[in-house]
């Protein structure tokens, strides 16, 4: 079979299985009912060979090419996949554990993962640690064979669903911040372990504030090595830019092209000079960004990690989402601020979201500077506490000794 015939296949494959599996309820998780229909969604999807497409085989991914994925991407993009619940665990989680994961943890972790069996949520932001998550104060003390965890996280998303999470703690406070950290799998079901939900301007709680009491972990439940967490973290991140930067613009998403275009059309708004060359100017843009992460992807499977570039990716879409609010507001002003519909409801609560693209992940100035020094090769920002032990930083609830 030739390439273009196994291409064509595989995307008849796709289409046919979408069009007969994906449910017709959006894809909130706002009851049980919501979250079940998921995970089983899930597990239909990995068991046709539609899950972990580009992921190893010997783990339980499919074992294909960056091709298949895209088109599975390009195909899904007119459904509503009700698959948000597993954005953390397949965009970042899953990634780093097939990169640093011992083959005990990959084959423990992975294809649970995959299947939606096992939710995965990413522990490091902290009441004092946002945007400089190097600074968090959250501890893991070896005890014997154990390490023991106390602190608190926040902004958890996805925290009040998930059975694991990947925890970045201070298991060192004698060495510079950025040195002093270890990655853990954590049991979210642990003893010690509180999920409190915390609500977002669109009235939904789409994240949590995660506390940890005397958590106990086992020896290996570390990811990657003892104070060599910053790694790890650089690692995840990575993968969480070209996960939230790179993510399937679906045709029924309030502030992708197609539904704005289609909005044009029901407003009267289609013939508008204006209107047209936002629309047109947004469509260019939804499909560089496309085919940038689709060379990312490309090259991750080739063996080039995208690296610096995840932060390109990220910075893109969080500006992408920012554009498509422009252009709603050009078309349909009134429906932003008040609507009769599920659709205007829909549109108006998307455009309360989107500052938090610009936000979660790292901020766009945290992304322009990664840009600048890692990718442009510009100065680095001066940092006077690189070096410091942390013990005698002064941040969050920390005083200097």
């Amino acid at each position: 079979m030739n390439e273009r015939t196994h291409m064509d296949k595989f995307r008849e494959k796709v289409r046919d299985w979408l069009a007969t599996n994906v449910p017709e309820s959006a894809d909130t998780l706002e009851t049980a009912e919501q979250v079940a229909l998921a995970k089983r969604f899930q597990a239909a999807l990995y068991d046709a060979g539609l899950a972990g497409i580009t992921w190893p085989k010997e783990y339980g991914g499919q074992g294909l090419t960056a091709a298949e994925q895209q088109i599975f991407n390009d195909e899904s993009a007119d459904h509503d996949l009700p698959t948000s619940l597993f954005m953390i665990s397949m965009g970042m989680c899953g990634p780093t554990l097939v990169d640093l994961g011992t083959h005990e943890q990959k084959s423990r972790y992975v294809r649970p993962l995959l299947r939606g069996e096992e939710v995965w949520c990413q522990l490091f932001s902290e009441p004092g640690a946002g945007s400089d998550v190097a600074s968090l104060q959250t501890r893991a003390v070896r005890d014997g064979g154990e390490w023991v965890v106390n602190g608190q996280k926040v902004w958890t998303s996805g925290a009040q669903h998930a059975d694991f999470g990947a925890l970045l703690a201070r298991t060192n406070p004698d060495l510079p911040k950025h040195k002093g950290l270890t990655m853990f799998i954590v049991d979210m079901h642990a003893p010690g372990v509180t999920v409190r939900p915390l609500k977002d301007m669109t009235g939904r709680a789409p994240f949590n504030e995660v506390y940890f009491d005397n958590v106990r972990l086992p020896a290996d439940s570390v990811l990657g090595e003892v104070d060599a967490g910053w790694f790890a973290a650089v690692t995840m991140l990575g993968h969480e830019r070209v996960s939230i930067g790179g993510s399937v613009r679906r045709r029924y998403d309030p502030l992708g092209y197609h539904n704005l275009a289609d909005l044009a059309k029901r407003t009267g708004r289609s013939q508008d000079p204006a209107v047209r060359a936002e629309l047109a100017a947004l469509y260019a843009a939804e499909r560089a960004l496309s085919l940038f992460n689709t060379r990312l992807r490309q090259e991750s499977d080739a063996g080039t990690p995208p690296g610096a570039r995840g932060s390109v990716a990220k910075l893109a879409g969080a500006e992408l989402l920012w554009r498509a609010v422009s252009v709603a507001g050009l078309i349909a002003p009134q429906e932003t601020i008040a609507w009769e519909d599920d659709e205007g409801g829909e549109l108006a609560a998307a455009i309360n979201a989107t500052p938090a693209s610009s936000i979660a992940g790292g901020t766009n100035q945290v992304q322009r500077n990664i840009i600048g020094e890692r990718i442009l090769g510009l100065p680095k920002e001066p940092q006077v506490d690189r070096d410091v032990p942390f013990r005698e930083l002064r941040v969050g609830t920390q005083r200097q000794a």
